[in-house]
C-alpha cells in the first residue's frame, strides 16, 4: 500500500501539472486514499516487535528451568499471562487499535507456546518432538482466524513450515502431510484478502517442491520440479486471462512459478552431471525463463518479477561461466555472448518502454 501511495503521490503532481485534475480533485483523491488506507505503519510494526520480545523473554524464563517456583504457581503465572494478552488484545479492537491488538494476539501466542513447552518440561512428557510444535502451530491458527489476525496466521505458517521441517529432517524423507496446514493457513490468506500473506504462502510452497528434487535427485526429481512450475504457470496464466477479478492471485503463481522452474533447471545444470549437449539446453532454459521472468515484470508491472529475472539471470551466467571457463568458452567469448544477450535485452525494453508510453501506461 505504501507502494501505491508513493507512486499515486508523484502521478497526481504530474497530472495537475499536465492540467489534467485541478488542486481540489488531488486532495480528494489523497484523502480518499488515505481512508482506505490499511497498512500496519510505523507504530503497528513497532508493536509487533514488541510483541515478539515479549514472547521470546517468556520462552526464555521458561528455558531457564526455574525450579523455585511451584509447578502449579508456574503454570497458573503463563496461563494468567496468556489470557490477559487476549483479554488486552479485545480491549484494542473495541478501542479501534487494531495494530496494537493483533500485536497482542501475536504475544498471546507466544506465551501459548511457552506454556506448552512448561508443561512438557514439568511432567517430562516424551514422544515425537515436532508435534508439540505442531500443537502451538494449530492454537496460533485457531487465534489468527477468531479474531482475524493476519500476523498470527503467519506466525502459524511459520510454525507449520518448522514442523514440517523437522519431521523432514527426522524421517529424510519429505513430510507431504504438511501440505493440509498450508492449504488451510493459506485459504485463510485468500480469505482475508491479505497479500503479504499469499506471498508468505507462495514461498513456503515453493520450497517445498524445490525441497522434492533434492530427496529425490536420482530418480527424476529436479525434472518433475520444471515441470511444477510449468504447470503451476500455465494454471496462472489461464487464470489470469479468464478470471481477471483474482488478478493478484495469478501474478503470484507466475512468480512463484518462474523461481520453480528456475530452481530445477539450475539444479539439473549444477548438481547433476550433464553431458556437454544436454549441458547447453538445460543454460538455454534457465536464460530463456530469466528473461522470461524479465519481460514478464516489464509487461505486467510486477517487480517481483522483473528483480527474480535480474537475479536469476545473473546467477545463471556466472554459474555458466565458472563451469565453462576454459572448457567450453574462453572468457573473451563468454563474455562477449553475455554483453551481446544483455544488449538485446536493453533495446527490447528500451522498446517496450516507449510503446508503454506512447499508449501513457508505462509502470
Amino acid at each position: 500500500m505504501f507502494g501505491y501511495q508513493q507512486k499515486l503521490k508523484k502521478d497526481l503532481a504530474r497530472w495537475r501539472d499536465a492540467g489534467f485534475i485541478d488542486e481540489a480533485a488531488e486532495r480528494a483523491i489523497r484523502t480518499d486514499v488515505a481512508s482506505r488506507s490499511y497498512g500496519i505503519g510505523v507504530p503497528g510494526v513497532l508493536a509487533i516487535l514488541a510483541a515478539v520480545l515479549i514472547g521470546f523473554a517468556v520462552m526464555s524464563f521458561v528455558a531457564a528451568n526455574w525450579q523455585d517456583i511451584p509447578r502449579l504457581a508456574r503454570l497458573g503465572l503463563l496461563t494468567a499471562l496468556l489470557w490477559a494478552m487476549y483479554a488486552l488484545a479485545a480491549a484494542l479492537f473495541k478501542r479501534g487499535m487494531d495494530s496494537f491488538g493483533h500485536a497482542a494476539v501475536l504475544a498471546g501466542c507466544a506465551v501459548f507456546g511457552a506454556d506448552l513447552m512448561l508443561v512438557s518440561q514439568m511432567y517430562h512428557m516424551d514422544g515425537n518432538a515436532p508435534d508439540i510444535v505442531w500443537v502451538w502451530a494449530a492454537g496460533t491458527f485457531a487465534a489468527g482466524l477468531l479474531v482475524r489476525s493476519n500476523p498470527a496466521l503467519a506466525f502459524a505458517l511459520i510454525l507449520f513450515s518448522i514442523w514440517g521441517m523437522w519431521e523432514t529432517g527426522q524421517r529424510n524423507e519429505l513430510h507431504w502431510p504438511y501440505l493440509i496446514p498450508w492449504a488451510a493457513v493459506s485459504a485463510a490468506f485468500f480469505w482475508q484478502r491479505w497479500e503479504p500473506g499469499l506471498h508468505l504462502s507462495g514461498l513456503a510452497l515453493s520450497g517445498f517442491i524445490i525441497t522434492y528434487g533434492y530427496f529425490h535427485h536420482s530418480n527424476g526429481g529436479h525434472e518433475i520440479v520444471v515441470l511444477a512450475g510449468v504447470v503451476i504457470g500455465a494454471i496462472s496464466a489461464l487464470g489470469l486471462a479468464r478470471l481477471p477479478s483474482l488478478e493478484t492471485l495469478w501474478k503470484g503463481g507466475i512468480d512463484y512459478a518462474l523461481i520453480i522452474s528456475f530452481a530445477g533447471l539450475f539444479a539439473l545444470q549444477f548438481m547433476k552431471s550433464p553431458d556437454l549437449p544436454a549441458f547447453v539446453v538445460l543454460s538455454a532454459l534457465a536464460l530463456i525463463v530469466s528473461l522470461g521472468a524479465i519481460w514478464w515484470g516489464l509487461v505486467s508491472g510486477e517487480r517481483r518479477a522483473l528483480w527474480l529475472g535480474y537475479l536469476g539471470f545473473s546467477t545463471e551466467i556466472l554459474g555458466i561461466y565458472g563451469k565453462t571457463v576454459g572448457t567450453l568458452l574462453g572468457s573473451s567469448v563468454f563474455f562477449l555472448t553475455a554483453g551481446f544477450l544483455v544488449a538485446g535485452l536493453a533495446y527490447f525494453a528500451y522498446r517496450l518502454h516507449a510503446r508503454g508510453e506512447a499508449r501513457g501506461v508505462v509502470q
